[in-house]
């Protein structure tokens, strides 16, 4: 049985990189019910459609997403055509449907704590 556990995100269990982002995966909890939290780096000039999407043959993101915005601000544009703006310090919930782009000139971090094992994944 397990304890405790302490990871941290610069030794993540997983790194998926794809053009001007990554997304670093840390598996944590006790075997019976394991937890996957992501941490989303995107560069200026990063959107999903175009550095994720593209590759995984997706026009929009169909993960559903839970977690906050650390730094830099983002957009998350629904399928319906709702927009949203995303600052450092927002909780989010972001539906399936969806393309996000980052805003600005500076880089965009957020944890994920529902949708991360999913994201950018071409299994």
């Amino acid at each position: 049985m397990i304890d405790f556990l302490l990871k941290r995100f610069e030794a993540p269990d997983e790194t998926r990189v794809f053009p001007k982002g990554r997304f670093d995966l840390v598996r944590i909890g006790p075997p019976s019910r394991p937890t996957t939290i992501g941490r989303a780096t995107y560069e200026p000039g990063w959107r999903w459609s175009v550095d994720v999407g593209a590759a995984l043959g997706q026009a929009s993101c169909q993960v559903e997403h839970t977690g906050i915005v650390v730094s830099g601000t983002c957009t998350a544009a629904m399928d319906s055509g709702v927009v949203h703006i995303l600052k450092p310090g927002d909780l989010f919930y972001i539906a399936p449907g969806h393309d996000s782009w980052v805003v600005g000139d500076s880089p965009y971090v957020s944890l994920h704590f529902e949708g991360a094992e999913a994201y950018a994944s071409k299994k």
